[in-house]
């Protein structure tokens, strides 16, 4: 007679293997696209944020700043000044101006007149697909592949 035998065999295992390694191939794309959306919405949200701070420095100082550090925070217990005014916080306003996957830049091509913000992906196709770009007119617009401007699509 024979013994029976307990476990599995070397064909089941791989099997099973075989199944999990098929899960994987499904899931983890799909991660990596959540993990862009993500990214996206942060950067659209900060930029929203970052123009909000830029009419509220324009009410407060009559220019819009020319640098993202003119809305950095201040010292304790240190009054708001147009080179420090407090509207944002130090993640933004810190260099390298990072947030969730994107670089973040406030350009004024006529300083106190008018600005422009851009975000970027600091990888393409890995931490961000499309690139967003602001004004003072509050619209965002956003490119895939190129810079955005003002003459790209509006979100």
């Amino acid at each position: 007679m024979r013994n029976k035998q307990k476990g599995f065999s070397l064909i089941e295992l791989l099997i099973v293997v075989a199944i999990i390694l098929i899960i994987a191939a499904i899931a983890i794309p799909n991660l990596l696209r959540a993990r862009i959306a993500a990214n996206e919405a942060s950067a659209v949200s900060s930029l929203r944020t970052m123009n909000t701070a830029c009419i509220t420095y324009n009410t407060s100082f009559n220019a819009y700043p020319t640098a993202l550090t003119n809305l950095a925070p201040v010292a304790s217990g240190a009054t708001p000044t147009s080179t420090s005014a407090d509207l944002l916080d130090a993640t933004l306003t810190t260099s390298p101006f990072q947030k969730s996957g994107y670089t973040f830049a406030l350009t004024s091509a006529t300083p106190g007149v008018v600005y422009a913000i851009t975000a970027t992906p600091m990888n393409i196709n890995t931490t961000g697909v499309r690139q967003f770009f602001t004004n003072e007119s509050g619209v965002i617009h956003y490119a895939i592949g190129a810079a955005a401007t003002a003459t790209s699509s509006p979100l």
